[in-house]
């Protein structure tokens, strides 16, 4: 008579255990069965789906277009619809680092160091800041200066206001135009150190209009002065 090992009877219980575990975790085949997942075909069939029962799909957005969260920044400084709020938009779809009141702090920043090195002569600090076409004319100008022996002895005392007042997409370029107005000291002497222009205890205040550049597509994310206009 043959015995069975004990540990054969146990592996044998236990395998038919699990066969009968998988079978009710599993199921059976009934022919009904969904096909299996292939990750392109079902893609192509999906659709949006609607939120709580109500019939309102989101739509695709153009490509370059930022979701209408991204607009709030924009919305708060320009009214929407306004020219200004779709110029302004127009730079968010293509730049998505663009928010107003960054690029205004920014700006006053670029103002501050561009009158002082223009002040000072400082061709260096001028050629990063500034466009081709407006630092050869402000070199120019203190290549002019330069040669008559004239010197500015100029105090930046601060920026009262500072406002975009226009905003477009030129191309890949954009382009905004901000109203600055500012408080400086500023006084041009000669050669022989007397006082030609301005006044050295006098703040006065100083209107510009500049409008500053980037190409949206170049990895640099600096923009620069790329016009300038005195303001009456």
């Amino acid at each position: 008579m043959e015995f069975f090992d004990f540990g054969t009877i146990f592996f044998m219980i236990a395998a038919v255990v699990i066969f009968f575990q998988l079978r009710n975790v599993l199921g059976r085949r009934t022919g009904s069965e969904r096909p299996p997942f292939d990750p392109y075909s079902s893609r192509k069939a999906e659709k949006p789906a609607a939120a709580d029962g109500d019939n309102v799909v989101a739509l695709p957005r153009k490509r370059g277009e930022a979701a209408p969260e991204a607009y709030a920044s924009i919305d708060a400084v320009a009214a929407p619809g306004s020219e200004l709020n779709r110029g302004m938009r127009a730079i968010r779809d293509n730049d998505a680092s663009f928010d107003p009141k960054g690029f205004v702090d920014g700006a006053k920043m670029a103002y501050e160091m561009i009158v002082m090195a223009y002040a000072d002569g400082d061709r260096k600090s001028l050629k990063n800041l500034l466009s081709r076409e407006v630092y050869d004319g402000f070199v120019a100008a203190i290549s002019d200066r330069e040669a008559r022996g004239e010197k500015i002895q100029s105090s930046f005392v601060g920026i009262d206001k500072a406002e975009i007042v226009s905003a477009e997409m030129k191309g890949s370029e954009a382009h905004v135009t901000l109203r600055i107005v500012s408080e400086l000291i500023s006084a041009t002497r000669d050669k022989a150190g007397e006082i030609i222009d301005g006044d050295p205890e006098t703040v006065a205040e100083v209107k510009d209009v500049w409008t500053f550049a980037r190409d949206t597509r170049s990895r640099d994310p600096n923009w620069k002065l790329v016009a300038t206009e005195a303001e009456d």
